[in-house]
């Protein structure tokens, strides 16, 4: 199948309100070695000048929620996920806490989180590295930087509620979201709950799982699909003429009696729309991909903005 090119209607740049996004803390001496022990990444390895993409999965390697973690002191992480999940996901963590001298809560009225993308990216940065997933302090801030879209470097600001927000052009909560699904790394919201192993995300492609660390739940699901077999499913990006949402399914013109896909995450700048798909590999070639049923509306591929990779 074919690729096609996208613009935007507006550039990626300037700071962005970000209403569909939240806050979880994470407290108290083993509150690092927990989320540890949870997570798809390494977080007890990972030092103040980093932050980590990770997923927390059930026991069949499905995700129920995706993150990005950074310790904001030795006894204090915050996680920011996608809002709808959040106090389901602070209930299912806190299951696990036991013994553990942790507390898991909802902080997001207690923050505040903008999206800093081009320009204003790197004037909040300065001369620090715009690498992903790394933590620069500013003040009383937290820069988090991402992984950039239409090469444009994107970032975290986060920091209390009583701290000055920074100034500069004002970018929409909708474009900042076209840039997340052109960053190729989709959140797991409400709509995909349990729907995805985190290789169907290509989240091993972007530093979203590590192989070498201890056990979490779900872990011999994740490892068995990256080391024994080929993988079947990953993540595209596409452009249609109508809105997706998340949870819609896509059906190859090959086949109209069931899905090879699902939408993962979709966004609109107003004109155009695109979102990223979870897809049956054989669905990419020799075919074309609907919304919702065989004829439905056709949808165009976008290159990834990254490699997929083989040897982990």
């Amino acid at each position: 199948m074919s690729q096609t090119t996208f613009a935007t209607s507006a550039p990626l740049n300037g700071i962005a309100p970000l209403p569909h996004l939240g806050i979880i803390r994470a407290a108290g001496v083993d509150a690092a070695s927990f989320l540890h022990n949870q997570l798809t990444n390494d977080v007890l390895l990972m030092k103040d000048s980093q932050c980590r993409l990770a997923a927390f999965c059930n026991a069949k390697g499905r995700m129920q929620a995706s993150f990005v973690v950074y310790k904001r002191s030795a006894e204090e992480l915050l996680l920011i996920c996608h809002k709808d999940l959040i106090a389901q996901t602070v209930k299912r963590l806190s299951m696990f806490v036991l013994r553990a001298k942790a507390k898991l809560s909802d902080a997001t009225d207690e923050f505040q989180l903008l999206g800093l993308s081009g320009d204003a990216a790197l004037a909040l940065l300065s001369e620090a590295s715009t690498e992903p997933w790394q933590r620069h302090v500013a003040g009383s801030a937290d820069v988090l930087t991402l992984y950039p879209a239409l090469d444009q470097p994107r970032a975290f600001w986060l920091a209390p509620r009583d701290v000055a927000a920074p100034t500069g052009p004002a970018l929409s909560a909708d474009l900042w979201q076209v840039g997340e699904v052109m960053s190729g790394i989709a959140w797991v919201e409400l709509a995909t709950f349990e729907a995805f192993v985190p290789q169907m995300l290509n989240y091993e492609s972007v530093d979203g799982v590590n192989f070498k660390k201890g056990c979490y739940p779900g872990q011999e699901v994740v490892a068995r699909s990256q080391f024994r077999g080929t993988l079947k499913r990953r993540a595209f990006i596409v452009q249609s003429a109508v809105p997706l949402a998340a949870g819609q399914e896509v059906f190859s013109s090959l086949d109209a009696t069931q899905p090879c896909g699902l939408v993962a995450q979709a966004a609109s700048d107003g004109a155009s729309h695109v979102a990223v798909l979870e897809l049956q590999l054989s669905a990419t070639e020799n075919s074309s991909l609907h919304l919702a049923a065989a004829d439905g509306p056709v949808l165009s591929l976008l290159p990834l903005p990254y490699a997929l990779r083989e040897d982990i």
